[in-house]
């Protein structure tokens, strides 16, 4: 067996009286750091400060509804009441769903102020990455997300002490850490969207890659999860993500143009069309 990783989670920060979440921590932080990221994208595009503000507030509360709503969606067992499933202190938030939630809130400031969504949708993108980054060094803090048992490098030693996750091996042995596995891939698509960003793309790029890179990645690391799979044998998450990828990456391969837009050939026989109409009609 190779050497697991092992160390104690800590799952609460005592304060004085209060106790603090490094889990917490960490999803504040990389929402923090994913906006202060956003703004110079945005001006650049022209957008000002105040929208930009506005929209993020409002998409830091879809996030939170979008998060919690998706993940009752998926685990409805767990819930016997209305109570427990506003209980969102005690843990219980889908990352994809906070996505989700966050994207449709902004979408109607967008639209009002008529900004191109798939523009600021790119402008996003790298701090959608690097706010989930920052989210997962918390989840790996408190030890959540341990996954099915393992002898991989990469997998943690269950040694018993406390975790936001139950460990389901026995002691001493090892499980998947699917939150280490998610950061590794999500630190290496920052990198390439950074990159990306620096020469001029069609509007969607950049969002179609995070979705596709991150879609596809969440599909295969939710194998080493321990979840829900009504008998599908995939997770609600990986439902999701694979919609999301397949979309995503038929529009980077075949489309390779804005969502909406047509292509070339397609432009040509609208305007055939309506063309032809006009000869008709005269």
């Amino acid at each position: 067996m190779l050497a697991l990783i092992e160390f104690d989670p800590v799952v609460w920060i005592h304060v004085g009286p209060l106790r603090v979440s490094p889990h917490g921590i960490g999803t504040a932080m990389g929402f923090l750091a994913g906006a202060r990221l956003l703004l110079p994208a945005t001006r650049r595009r022209g957008v000002p400060d105040e929208l930009v503000h506005t929209m993020v507030w409002r998409a830091l509360a879809g996030a939170l509804i979008g998060a919690r709503l998706a993940y009752v969606v998926n685990h409805t067992g767990e819930y016997d009441s209305l109570l427990d499933v506003i209980k969102v202190w005690e843990g219980g938030l889908s990352l994809l769903g906070g996505i989700a939630g966050g994207t449709l809130a902004a979408y109607p400031v967008m639209r009002r102020e008529r900004l191109s969504f798939w523009s600021l949708m790119d402008a996003a993108a790298p701090s959608l990455a690097l706010g989930i980054l920052l989210g997962r060094v918390g989840d790996l803090v408190v030890g959540d997300h341990l996954g099915k048992p393992t002898d991989f490098a990469l997998g943690f030693r269950c040694t018993g002490a406390d975790a936001a996750s139950p460990c389901v091996a026995p002691i001493g042995h090892g499980v998947h850490m699917p939150a280490l596995y998610d950061l590794l891939s999500v630190t290496v698509l920052f990198g390439i969207l950074l990159l990306l960003r620096r020469q001029p793309r069609w509007d969607g790029f950049l969002i179609l890659t995070f979705a596709g890179w991150y879609g596809t990645a969440r599909v295969i690391e939710d194998f080493f999860r321990v979840d829900v799979t009504h008998g599908t044998g995939l997770s609600g998450s990986q439902w999701t993500a694979l919609v999301v990828a397949a979309t995503s990456l038929y529009v980077l391969v075949v489309r390779r143009r804005t969502p909406g837009r047509p292509t070339v050939p397609e432009a040509a026989a609208m305007s055939g069309e309506h063309l032809g109409e006009d000869l008709r009609s005269r």
